[in-house]
């Protein structure tokens, strides 16, 4: 799998763009800045926008031409990041360290999404939140991105069930419209979820 997210990210286009998801930024800049913490950050569009707004972000792929441009973009946008080449088993934070989760297109092996997603959170502070964008089970329907393995795809009923021990403020699915660079782009159903610990 890094492989082929090194070869993805391997060319000069930011084949993702390199402004921020809108729901996470409409989220994020509500919120007081703090400690953020961004798994499969890709090519950094979102830990930069973070960054900009005045958040210290740790941010985490395991691709390590990701890595290469995310750290790139944020030199050119005058920011710092901490960008570690990590996993989802391997990545090990302080408990209750972070003040904001962000989950991105962060889609996974369905049989380790439960279990990923509660590590994750654990990593959370209690008050902090956790804003979520991914693709919605309906995807397959449309040819504007994401994994085309149904169960790794996202619905509400797993989400909720995922992230029953925190206190979700609003989780919606929905259809938009994607303008995030080459591979996120048209028509998407997508899942919104915005949480707080």
């Amino acid at each position: 799998m890094t492989n082929i997210w090194n070869e993805r990210y391997a060319s000069d286009e930011y084949i993702y763009g390199t402004e921020p998801n809108v729901f996470f930024s409409e989220k994020l800049i509500q919120l007081k800045p703090g400690k953020i913490l961004l798994p499969a950050e890709g090519e950094g569009r979102n830990a930069v926008f973070a960054a900009k707004k005045g958040w210290q972000v740790t941010a985490f792929d395991n691709s390590i031409e990701g890595q290469k441009k995310a750290l790139h973009l944020a030199e050119k946008e005058g920011v710092s990041i901490s960008y570690l080449l990590d996993s989802y088993d391997s990545a090990n934070f302080q408990t209750a360290y972070f003040d904001c989760i962000a989950l991105v297109y962060t889609h996974m092996p369905a049989e380790k999404r439960t279990f990923y997603h509660q590590k994750l959170v654990s990593f959370l502070k209690p008050g902090g939140y956790l804003i979520l964008e991914g693709f919605s089970k309906n995807q397959l329907l449309f040819n504007s991105g994401g994994p085309k393995n149904y169960e790794m795809l996202f619905s509400v009923e797993e989400l909720k069930s995922d992230f029953h021990d925190i206190n979700i403020i609003q989780i919606e699915a929905t259809e938009t419209e994607l303008k995030e660079g080459t591979y996120h782009n048209g028509k998407a159903s997508v899942i919104r979820l915005f949480a707080t610990r």
